[in-house]
């Protein structure tokens, strides 16, 4: 049993009462977990705990948090404890803004940053532990981050220590990925909160229905407000709702979300001032990490804004879903952190238990280009090789390589290439540093890097969809977040003009934003349709733009930034682009030459002379068409859309009824001739056929069927004539046709009289399968149907006889039409 832990902080938190077992863990070992519930004081008091550790012996302790605001916020919070500043014993470096000095012994860090870290220093030099803060959001970077870390604790740092600290975790499945380690549990403590569903209009706007129940909370509570929407857009609108609607001058309204200038984030978090009361309008960003004093009041959306990826369409969307029921309880404990307090939750109590457990790991849903490089650069090319708490989904990872290979990072055989080496280098996703280092190569690299900025900054220089005024409100900027913005870009540039420094061009003038762009995203660069407003672009997906946007009628564009479905996108952020730009940096890429389309309009085949850009037409012109291979192949891929409306005679869409009928009784033998299926292999039974054709109107039924005749082998072809016949021979000598198709299985219409004589019921399939008789009046109008033809002469006769004797006087009804002779004829005259 450890000794009682002696705490040197003069306010005591929940997690004292862990960190002696958390102490003496990591004493024994090197790797553990903490689970401790929001509040509980992990970030800020185990790093402090630890700092004085022996195993530390006065290298630094790395804490990661998975956002810049969280980061900046625990040290400072930690400085503040020991009586210091941030940038002291206790510091921070994020992408805007760090403060690290040389007597720093705790560097608080964002989980990128670890990862370049761990890619310049796999063996963490100078560093004694990496604890991983806020694990169970489970970003990217951070499943990425732990996975390097513990192949290089395996390989070669075996005295490093690791610690997985989480809120809402299963705390087992993560000991069992470090190996067994030892589970820390902090019951925390937090104050009792009611919870209160207000319940949700889904045909009114969240933000109005939010406002709503904020003014509510205000009039008839004590406190400051926490509120948690799904993205800014919705923080701007209520934040204007509440404006009009709020007239109390005690009440500050402070939104918060990642893209706000640090000044203002800072604002938003620290405490209402005496005699006043704020309501915080915040994103899934306050789940964790942040405390706001005073906070004794939660209004929940129960929604979050997340990035899910497509790989077939290598696009990332931002797609609104429902929270989890983890965050929805992190959300709740916000109101219970210092007194008690009330959770107010927009929907109904029964929804609760229909929420997902844990929100989907950033892991399964996110672009892994980023991933897959670092990985190359860490010698690995199969990321299940590593120890991932979920591994990477294999088709993410193969659209990954393909777009690394495509940018020119990785060879043919999967390794890294020197411009791979040098986009690696940056802190940036792959397609930036590309534009960059190559940016930087050509004598642009500072542009460049402002615009990497803009790119993966949302909100940085505007929201307008044009990258000419982006950069434009970026220069003119004169606010914090815009100054660290430009500072950074600096930073990038001259790391991306030393690693170019052997292989600078500088002949002719730099590229335009828009080649820039391009570069970065060769795959969406974008034609316009013409209309003023939608586009096309190399990937051969649809996207569109505001047609009050200048953009809007530009003839190509570099696109960097989509939402919405793959079908059609919305551009938000593009640079006009121009035909001579596109020939002159990607003219190896550009393919011509005469493809074969179909003319609907026409029916008809027509060749173009093409110049493309993958899916992109650049320019085209009519050319003559050469009958052959592949025209045929053409003509039937056509055909394949509307097959049935070809011109099939009546006796051949009868041979693909029988067929099919025979596939359904045996389809271990008889081949599935349903339209679907011919559709799919049309090329292999039809193409042949059309050698020479070039028109949908010249596929006649003599064409078809030849093309019919190879479908079936002769064995079979003579079985069906014996086993399903095209015809069935009645009393009176006529072949009738048999009705395959019929609803109720194979049909023989044939008039009554026809049928006298007969005492055995018709069948086929070797005498198997019934025949469905259809009779007939004289007149040729149905009278009944039956499948047992003795039957109906001994009972259903005698009633049918009486009613079509008098409608048909001049034709037999003999009272034993079992007896009778069949006959085609009506009575002789006299």
């Amino acid at each position: 049993m450890p000794a009682p832990f002696a705490t040197p902080f003069a306010a005591p938190l929940p997690i004292d009462d862990a960190l002696p077992a958390l102490t003496a863990a990591l004493r024994a070992g090197t790797r553990a977990v903490l689970v401790a519930p929001p509040g509980a004081g992990k970030t800020t008091r185990v790093p402090l705990a630890l700092l004085d550790a022996p195993w530390v012996g006065g290298r630094r302790i790395l804490v990661l948090e998975p956002r810049r605001i969280a980061a900046r916020a625990a040290a400072e919070r930690m400085a503040a404890t020991l009586g210091e500043s941030a940038g002291g014993t206790v510091g921070y470096r994020a992408r805007f803004g760090s403060k690290v000095g040389r007597n720093t012994r705790i560097e608080v860090i964002t989980e990128g940053i670890f990862t370049r870290m761990m890619l310049d220093d796999p063996e963490l030099s100078g560093v004694a532990a990496v604890l991983f803060d806020e694990f169970h959001e489970r970003s990217l970077d951070a499943d990425l981050g732990l996975a390097l870390a513990l192949d290089a604790q395996g390989a070669l740092r075996e005295d490093l220590r690791l610690l997985v600290m989480s809120a809402t975790l299963d705390g087992a499945r993560v000991a069992r990925l470090l190996g067994e380690a030892p589970v820390i549990e902090s019951l925390g403590r937090a104050f009792p909160v009611e919870t209160r569903y207000a319940g949700r209009d889904p045909r009114s706007p969240i933000e109005r229905q939010m406002a709503e129940a904020i003014r509510r909370a205000l009039a008839a509570e004590k406190g400051s407000i926490l509120a948690f929407l799904p993205g800014a857009a919705e923080i701007r609108r209520t934040e204007r709702a509440l404006r009009e609607a709020i007239t109390d001058p005690a009440v500050d309204i402070d939104p918060l979300y990642g893209a706000l200038d640090p000044r203002e984030q800072d604002r938003a978090i620290s405490p209402a001032p005496a005699g006043r009361r704020k309501v915080v309008l915040a994103t899934s960003i306050a789940e964790t990490s942040l405390t706001i004093e005073g906070v004794r009041l939660v209004v929940d959306s129960g929604l979050a804004r997340v990035p899910r990826f497509e790989p077939g369409v290598g696009l990332t969307r931002l797609e609104t879903v429902r929270v989890s029921r983890a965050a929805a309880d992190q959300r709740r404990g916000r109101a219970g952190r210092t007194e008690p307090g009330i959770c107010i939750r927009l929907w109904n109590e029964p929804e609760t238990a229909s929420l997902p457990a844990f929100a989907v790991p950033e892991m399964l849903a996110a672009d892994l280009t980023r991933l897959v490089l670092d990985l190359a650069m860490w010698g690995v090319r199969d990321p299940s090789s590593l120890a991932f708490l979920d591994p990477p989904p294999e088709p993410a990872v193969k659209e990954a390589k393909a777009l690394l290979a495509a940018l020119g990072a990785l060879d043919a055989d999967g390794q890294v290439t020197a411009p791979g080496r040098a986009m690696a280098r940056l802190p940036l996703g792959p397609r930036l540093a590309r534009m960059v280092t190559e940016g930087a190569r050509r004598g642009a690299g500072e542009q460049a890097a402002r615009i990497a900025a803009i790119v993966s900054e949302r909100g940085l220089g505007g929201d307008a969809p044009d990258l000419a005024h982006r950069l434009a409100d970026l220069a003119r900027d004169r606010s914090r977040r815009a100054e660290e913005a430009r500072r950074l870009a600096e930073r990038w540039a001259r790391e991306a003009e030393r690693l170019a420094a052997d292989d600078q061009t500088t002949a002719g003038p730099p590229p335009s934003p828009a080649v820039l762009l391009a570069l970065a995203f060769p795959d969406r660069i974008a034609r316009g349709r013409g209309d003023g407003r939608r586009f096309v672009l190399a990937n051969g997906r649809g996207a569109a733009l505001d047609p009050a946007s200048p953009l809007a009628r530009a003839r190509f564009l570099a696109v960097a930034e989509l939402t919405g479905t793959a079908d059609e996108a919305r551009i938000l952020l593009a640079a006009e682009l121009t035909e001579a730009e596109i020939e002159a940096e990607f003219g190896e890429a550009i393919t011509e030459g005469v493809e074969t389309g179909f003319d609907a309009a026409s029916g008809a085949l027509r060749a173009r002379h093409v110049r493309r850009l993958g899916s992109l037409v650049l320019a085209e012109r009519t050319a003559a068409l050469k009958p052959g291979t592949e025209t045929a192949r053409a003509l039937a891929r056509a055909a394949a859309r509307g097959l049935e409306r070809l011109a099939w005679s009546d006796a051949q869409r009868q041979w693909l009824d029988r067929a099919r009928f025979l596939h359904a009784s045996a389809p271990d033998i008889w081949p599935d001739l349903a339209w679907a299926t011919l559709a799919e292999t049309i090329e292999e039974w039809l193409a042949p056929q059309l050698d020479g054709l070039t028109a949908l109107g010249q596929i006649n039924a003599d064409v078809l069927g030849r093309a019919l005749g190879g479908l079936l082998p002769w064995e079979l072809a003579r079985r069906m004539e014996q086993e399903a016949p095209s015809h069935f021979e009645v009393p009176t000598g006529s072949r009738l046709p048999i009705d395959y198709a019929a609803e109720g299985g194979p049909t023989l219409s044939v008039r009554v009289q026809e049928l006298f004589g007969l005492t055995t019921h018709p069948a086929i399939a070797g005498g198997r399968v019934p025949l469905v008789l259809a009779l007939l009046s004289p007149a040729h109008r149905p009278i009944q149907l039956t499948r047992d033809l003795p039957s109906f002469w001994s009972g259903s006769w005698r009633d049918v006889r009486a009613d079509m004797r008098g409608r048909y006087p001049k034709h037999p009804w003999p009272e034993d039409p079992a007896s009778a002779a069949p006959t085609r004829r009506a009575k002789p005259r006299g």
